[in-house]
């Protein structure tokens, strides 16, 4: 992976309807992923148990941090019963008594995360990436290959997309991933996003950006930064200072 001046950002037709929107972005290079450890797992286990003490299946579209995201996905033109919010879609396996399989080290710390706050966070492999990435809407013509299947299909035109240039890495906000960042065992290099929509606010995205640099740091080392983009400042450096 050539350290370029490669970016990532958020387009402002983005801001425009989701002005108070933020996306924490923690980096990290020089990882060692693979199976997760026992103490990690226990902790995938202990999040899924406290969500499941905050509400039940029926009680989940009204939570207010999943109810923000199915309103902007009906502000968007998605129906949110026919394509779930990822944090909504996880949550609902959790209180219905399915656990969350353990995938790998920093895949599973998204997971924790997410279950703990109840707030879209995943990692993104950054090894494979030699362009610049971006949230923006979708003209329908990009390409997008989802995981576990080998088929590629066009995004709606307007659904918010993330995208390495004309590449898909995720349909609908958050809502499913591509193969193309997907984070593997001999993955080295991520970027993982904490989205936030109110009530969830800067303030509590850049403490979950600290825990996940602990969690990283503890479980697969590394150089790790953190860094948020919003309406004011909706571009930042995939390059950690010092990477060569």
């Amino acid at each position: 992976m050539s350290a370029t001046d490669r970016t990532l950002s958020i387009d402002g037709a983005v801001f425009s309807l989701f002005p108070s929107y933020v996306r924490g972005v923690v980096l990290a290079v020089d990882v060692k992923n693979g199976p997760s450890s026992p103490e990690l797992v226990g902790l995938l286990r202990e999040a899924e148990k406290g969500v499941a003490e905050k509400a039940d299946a029926a009680g989940l579209p009204a939570h207010p941090r999943i109810a923000s995201w199915r309103e902007a996905y009906k502000t968007l033109g998605v129906k949110p019963n026919d394509f779930r919010p990822s944090i909504e879609a996880m949550a609902r396996r959790v209180v219905r008594g399915q656990q969350i399989p353990s995938i790998s080290a920093l895949v599973d710390i998204g997971n924790v995360l997410s279950l703990r706050h109840l707030v879209p966070a995943g990692a993104h492999a950054i090894d494979v990436v030699t362009g610049d990435l971006e949230l923006r809407r979708a003209t329908g013509d990009e390409e997008f290959v989802p995981f576990g299947s080998t088929e590629m299909e066009h995004p709606d035109p307007g659904e918010v997309i993330f995208v390495e240039g004309k590449t898909v890495v995720t349909r609908r906000w958050s809502w499913r991933q591509a193969n193309h960042t997907l984070t593997l065992p001999e993955t080295t290099a991520i970027e993982l996003n904490v989205d936030a929509l109110p009530p969830v606010g800067r303030g509590e995205v850049e403490a979950i950006g600290a825990e996940a640099i602990d969690l990283i740091r503890r479980f697969c080392g590394g150089r790790l930064g953190f860094r948020i983009l919003d309406r004011e400042n909706p571009r930042i450096s995939l390059t950690l200072p010092g990477s060569a």
